[in-house]
C-alpha cells in the first residue's frame, strides 16, 4: 500500500512540476522498468548486453569506415580518400545510427574535425584512456550511466592500427607527402590528428546506447 501511495505522488508531482522534456524522460523511465519486470531483468544484465552490443557497433563502424577508406584508395590515391572520408564518413555513421536508434560519435583532443572534439560527458573518459597510453596501461571499454540511466554511454579506445593509416595521420614530410597536406589543410584548417605512430591513441568511440533498446534485444 505505501509503495503505492509512493508512486501516486511521484506521479502527481510530476503532472504539476515538470516540463514537457522531463514528462517524456518520466515516461521512457517507466516503459524501461515495466520492460524489466515483464523479463525479469536484472541492472547487471542490462550492462553486460550494452556491452557486448557496444563492442558490436564499434566493430561494425569501424569495418565500415576502413573497407570504404581502403576502396577509395585504390580508386583515387590518399587525396581523393581524404575527400571521401570528408563527404561520406558521416553519412556512414549517421546509417548505423537510424538503423540501431543510437548516437555514434569518434571523439579525439587531437582531432581532424573540429565536430569531432570531445564533449563534457566524454573529456574525463578520453583524458583516462589518454593517461593509461601514457603509462603503458592497456584501456578496457567502459559503460557510463547518463541522463539517470536512461542512456548508456559505452566507450572505446580507438588505436591507430596499421601503416596505412599514417598516409595522412603520420609524420608530414616523411609519411605524409605534400600533396596530401595540402589536401589536408584545404578540407580541415583545424587540423590535429598528424604526428602519429601505429600503436598510438588516436580518440575513441562513445556510442550513446537507450537502456529501452537493451532491453529490447534480451
Amino acid at each position: 500500500m505505501m509503495k503505492k501511495l509512493f508512486f501516486l505522488i511521484i506521479v502527481v508531482w510530476a503532472m504539476f512540476s515538470c516540463g514537457p522534456q522531463e514528462r517524456v524522460s518520466k515516461e521512457t523511465f517507466e516503459e524501461v522498468n515495466r520492460n524489466m519486470e515483464v523479463k525479469r531483468l536484472t541492472e547487471v544484465e542490462i550492462i553486460q548486453e550494452a556491452m557486448v552490443w557496444g563492442d558490436s557497433i564499434s566493430l561494425e563502424a569501424q569495418s565500415l569506415l576502413i573497407s570504404n577508406l581502403q576502396k577509395a584508395i585504390s580508386e583515387t590515391g590518399v587525396q581523393g580518400a581524404i575527400e571521401f572520408c570528408n563527404l561520406n564518413a558521416l553519412p556512414i555513421i549517421r546509417d548505423l545510427e537510424k538503423e540501431y536508434s543510437i548516437q555514434i560519435r569518434r571523439v579525439s583532443n587531437r582531432y581532424r574535425n573540429p565536430i569531432d572534439a570531445p564533449n563534457q560527458e566524454e573529456l574525463p573518459l578520453l583524458e583516462a584512456y589518454e593517461y593509461n597510453a601514457e603509462s603503458g596501461i592497456k584501456s578496457d571499454p567502459n559503460i557510463q550511466k547518463l541522463q539517470n540511466g536512461e542512456v548508456l554511454l559505452y566507450t572505446k579506445p580507438i588505436i591507430i592500427p596499421n601503416g596505412m593509416c599514417l598516409s595522412c595521420h603520420g609524420e608530414p614530410g616523411k609519411e605524409i607527402n605534400q600533396e596530401t597536406l595540402q589536401k589536408l589543410a584545404e578540407l580541415y584548417p583545424d587540423d590535429k590528428a598528424k604526428g602519429h605512430q601505429v600503436g598510438d591513441l588516436r580518440g575513441m568511440w562513445a556510442i550513446r546506447i537507450p537502456k529501452k533498446e537493451v532491453v529490447k534485444r534480451l
